[in-house]
């Protein structure tokens, strides 16, 4: 604390870089996980959500699989634990991770349940499309046509420019 004539203030916060982030001779500031660049100056946790396919919900529920520590930076990782994250992602139904979590129920052509993630996603998003279209049921042709797809009001609204729908 500070003396300033009768009154103590605190000393001046150090400033966020000095606290925000402890660096070791190990740390990475970009890796490069499933095709994807992620930063390594955030959480594990949040960090993971910068793969497609990957939310909050699902990218907590891979590290506490994996027992990586939520609170440590995703340059902190080593490779170990860099692969047990990638093994339980491509392989979540093995972990014991529930089939209401994973994100492609049921699938069309397999008939199983599955984590889509990286590439994966544009993909099966644009098989589903094209299916759609091909067996002709109302989105398909909505989707063919570029015409809003859910429902909504077409009269006065979305006039500039055209609707994309799910894609």
């Amino acid at each position: 604390q500070v003396f300033l004539g009768g009154l103590t203030a605190p000393k001046p916060a150090a400033t966020m870089a000095e606290n925000a982030l402890v660096q070791t001779d190990d740390f990475q500031h970009m890796l490069r996980v499933l095709n994807t660049n992620i930063d390594g100056r955030r959480t594990v946790v949040y960090a993971l959500t910068s793969i497609k396919g990957i939310g909050r919900r699902f990218a907590d529920l891979i590290c506490k699989k994996a027992e990586v520590e939520v609170t440590k930076r995703a340059g902190e990782l080593d490779d170990e634990e860099v692969e047990r994250l990638i093994a339980i992602i491509a392989n979540p139904r093995h972990f014991e991770i529930p089939s209401w979590f994973l994100n492609r129920q049921k699938d069309y052509k397999t008939g199983k349940d599955k984590q889509v993630y990286a590439q994966n996603v544009a993909s099966s998003l644009r098989d589903d499309l094209q299916r759609l279209k091909q067996i002709r049921s109302h989105k398909g042709i909505r989707h063919y046509w570029g015409v809003r797809v859910r429902g909504q009001h077409t009269k006065t609204t979305g006039r500039r420019r055209t609707a994309v729908g799910m894609a």
